[in-house]
């Protein structure tokens, strides 16, 4: 069974006097235990609000949330439920999510003492635990924020999730602020810490590349809706949907020759004005007749080099599935 489940998820923006946002438009994605799902896209796309919507900062209009089999709820600001305790969320920016007038053992002591509803001592053995973890030493605990860089920043972010003792984690662009060589080091932590505890993560990130380097599964989100879920690689090596052709074509290659990554053409539309039919048609090279009128719904493919009617052993939640009419017409299962 799924950790983290989100089905037919609707985020609207109710603006009075002008048109609605429709952030997330109708999004069905799941993560398994041991699992990290990357969810990419361009700014603006809707994915920061769905993350917020999975660990329950900011309200459906429609569809579910489940986590471990039940329904998150809306945060107040009271006392996180208890049962909520083990799906937490990394921010983008840990100079902002980290209190800079607070030294980081306590605000890791929190998240420790937060299951048991007791107050943990900064000198607990296990908030110093839940630093080595992150790769931290342990006389951390007695510093400020700001004597930390970004990198170690949000490496103390992670920790204090952790803490809590999660099964699964959403982070929310984790990478975006930091230079290439913390980058890496924190991408590599996560797949150390999926493996080792045995999370499930979603990572939401605009970073084709490096999600490439430690998700197992990918999903490439465009204004609003899901438009391609598989296997990291086989996607990356096969791309079925135009919006994801185009993304990794826009990745530039480190190959010596000078090759010039290729521009998406467009600018995405208004989500408060959304194109008629499959929202990408309008900047897509392949589209035809049906594709501004009909909108498709994300659906299995048979794998590349398959006929159809053949039988398919790969697992459901990994299976590749695109939202493409061209795609549908000729592969679908």
């Amino acid at each position: 069974m799924s950790v983290l489940s989100i089905a037919d998820l609707h985020v609207d923006y109710r603006r009075r006097g002008r048109p609605t946002v429709q952030a997330v438009a109708g999004v069905s994605l799941s993560v398994e235990k041991g699992q990290i799902l990357g969810l990419v896209g361009e700014s603006g796309c809707g994915k920061s609000t769905l993350a917020r919507a999975a660990v329950g900062l900011v309200a459906p209009s429609a569809g579910t949330v489940e986590f471990d089999g039940s329904p998150t709820t809306r945060l107040s600001r009271g006392t996180r439920p208890a049962h909520l305790l083990g799906l937490q969320m990394v921010f983008q920016n840990p100079y902002a999510s980290l209190n800079p007038r607070r030294r980081v053992g306590a605000q890791i002591a929190d998240g420790v003492g937060a299951r048991s509803r007791t107050k943990v001592r900064a000198d607990d053995p296990r908030v110093a635990a839940v630093l080595e973890l992150v790769g931290l030493p342990t006389s951390a605990a007695g510093r400020y924020p700001h004597e930390f860089s970004g990198g170690q920043r949000q490496r103390l972010a992670i920790a204090r999730v952790l803490a809590a003792e999660p099964s699964a984690v959403v982070l929310d662009e984790p990478l975006s602020s930091l230079d290439a060589s913390a980058q890496a080091q924190i991408a590599s932590l996560l797949v150390e810490l999926k493996d080792k505890l045995s999370l499930a993560i979603l990572l939401i990130s605009h970073d084709l590349s490096v999600v490439r380097q430690v998700a197992d599964v990918l999903a490439v989100m465009y204004l609003g809706r899901v438009v391609e879920v598989g296997p990291t690689e086989q996607i990356w090596s096969d791309p079925r949907h135009p919006y994801t052709q185009a993304l990794i074509g826009a990745v530039p290659q480190p190959d010596g020759l000078g090759t010039l990554p290729t521009a998406l053409p467009g600018e995405v539309p208004d989500p408060a004005r959304p194109p008629s039919g499959c929202r990408f048609h309008p900047r897509c090279p392949e589209a035809i007749a049906r594709c501004s009128v009909e909108q498709p719904d994300l659906t299995v493919l048979v794998p590349s080099g398959r006929k159809l009617g053949t039988s398919i052993d790969t697992p459901i939640g990994t299976a590749r599935s695109a939202a493409c009419w061209l795609r549908i017409d000729t592969e679908a299962r």
